[in-house]
């Protein structure tokens, strides 16, 4: 599928810290295993933010971005275009994205903020409303 612009979909690989993660396995222990993994590290951003942890958040929640777009581009994003909250490997980065925008906005830094909830939005309207932004 491609939108109106003709950019086509990116679809990333299944994440090999899905499975641990679904079986409750520890998510730093995850991360750990799976260095490369923006499941494990926005699962990390996720949790520390819901803690209050917001530096620690914004720290996993950055890992986890660069290492999504690092998957990305293997995958051959070239910078725009959908990223399918309905594909689910694609949600390790829609998820580190937001939790990125939220730590942002939490210490201050409102352009990256504002910059993280538009990528979101421009690579899946779906998931921006799912993760409530």
């Amino acid at each position: 599928m491609s939108n109106l612009l003709g950019i086509p979909e990116t679809r990333l690989p299944e994440d090999p810290a899905a499975a641990p993660l679904a079986a409750g396995e520890d998510p730093a222990a995850v991360a750990a295993a799976h260095p490369t993994s923006s499941l494990a590290w926005a699962t990390l951003a996720e949790a520390a933010l819901a803690d209050g942890r917001t530096v620690e958040g914004y720290a996993y929640a950055r890992t986890g971005y660069h290492r999504a777009l690092d998957a990305l581009r293997r995958g051959g994003w070239r910078g725009q275009g959908p990223v399918p909250w309905s594909h689910e490997p694609n949600r390790g980065f829609l998820r580190a994205l937001a939790a990125l925008s939220r730590a942002a906005g939490a210490i201050g830094e409102t352009d990256e903020e504002q910059r993280c909830a538009q990528f979101l939005r421009d690579s899946s309207p779906e998931a921006a409303e799912a993760l409530g932004l």
